[in-house]
This record gives structure tokens, sequence and C-alpha cells, in this order.
């Protein structure tokens, strides 16, 4: 692609980041609001509407970690464009797969509600399997950002260096292994472990999300 940049080559034709911030932020927005509506009134005869919400509150517990998931995304995403300076072509498609991951949340979500709500064992197995999956793919565009990034220096923002970005490839590395393995612990264990370890990973995203510490280099022995 002609506005792609290549070491040592010449500068790129560089985009507003604006627009895609904003673009991107707008799409954040919907998704996470789009959450609520998964959220039901259960049906209940005169007198049993205490017990009624009660035999709905693992739904309300799939919808606020979701609502945190995307929360701690958008975090990530924040952090995320702040170590550019502008985008090319193929910065915005990266971006755009990113954002393809974060709006298929409310899916798994809805499926992991009905799960646990009126589903048995077996169901939750596969709505816990299908949450880590997305998940895991999530992962994968994050990780194309970040060596994009590696491979096109001049796209960096002045005071992000290689080693903070190599530093960066290893958290959607982390989350392709992890969430895979949380699906198959989900799958052969217990699904109530699996969905424990998506939160796990949840958290340490949010922990994460202004990024990890760089690389020290070690110093070179004096002659």
């Amino acid at each position: 692609m002609p506005d792609e940049v290549q070491p040592g080559g010449p500068a790129p034709r560089l985009a507003d980041i604006g627009r895609l911030a904003a673009f991107s932020d707008g799409v954040f927005a919907i998704v996470i609001t789009l959450l609520v509506l998964d959220l039901r009134v259960p049906e209940y005869h005169e007198g049993e509407l205490l017990s009624s919400l009660g035999r709905e509150a693992p739904s309300y517990l799939a919808f606020v970690v979701s609502f945190i998931y995307i929360g701690v995304l958008w975090l990530n995403h924040h952090a995320l464009l702040r170590l550019v300076r502008g985008t090319t072509l193929a910065l915005s498609w990266i971006n755009i797969a990113i954002l393809f991951g974060v709006v298929i949340i409310p899916f798994p979500t809805a499926v992991l509600a009905s799960a646990l709500v009126d589903g048995d064992t077996d169901d939750l197995r596969v709505a816990v399997v299908m949450y880590a999956l997305a998940a895991a793919l999530m992962s994968a565009p994050w990780l194309v950002f970040f060596g994009y990034l590696h491979r096109h220096p001049t796209l960096r923002a002045g005071h992000v260096d290689q080693d903070h970005v190599r530093a960066q490839e290893i958290r959607p590395v982390t989350g392709l292994v992890l969430y895979g393995l949380t699906g198959l612990l989900a799958l052969i264990v217990n699904p109530l472990l699996g969905l424990l370890g998506i939160i796990v990973m949840i958290i340490y995203h949010g922990v994460t999300s202004e990024g990890l510490p760089r690389r020290r280099r070690r110093a070179r022995a004096r002659d």
C-alpha cells in the first residue's frame, strides 16, 4: 500500500487520528448501550417479584461482567491510540478489526445470560466456551496492531520507542492463549471455572490498560 511505511523509508501520508478516535468511541458507546437491551423484566405473579428478580440475578451478572469488559476495552483502546501520531489506511483497517471484536460482545453476553438463567450445565458450558472464544479472537487484531507499529516506527508518537511497543505485544498474546485455555477449562472441567477465568482475564486487562512497562535493556559490559 502506498501509505505504508518501511523502516528507513519515506515519511507516511498520515490521516488525522481524531476521526478514527471519534468513530471508535461512537462504536464503543453504542455497544455498551446495547447490552442493557438484553436485560428483561421477569414474569411474576402477585407478591413474587422479588423471587423472580432473584432468579434473573445470573443474567444481571453477565451484564455487569460484559459492561466492565467493554469499559476495559475502551480504556485499552484509548491508550492504544496514544501510541500513534496519525493513521494510515492499513492501520484504519486494523482498527476496524478491533471494533469488530467489540461489537460481537452483546451476542455471547445474551447467550451466557440465557444459559445462566434457563440452561443446564451443558448449556452453560457451551455459552462460556463461546464467550471465551470470542474474547480470544478479539485479541488477534490487537496483536496485529502492535506488530504493524513495530514494523513502521515513523507512525509512533514521539514518546513511544521500540522497546515499549515490544512490551505491549505480550498482552494480546496472553489474551489469545489464556482465553483459549479458559474455554478448554470450561469445556473439560467446569463452566463456572471457565467463567471465573474470563473474569480474571478482564481484571488483568483492566490493570494493564495503560500498557506493560517496557523491557529494560541490559547494560553492555565495558571493555
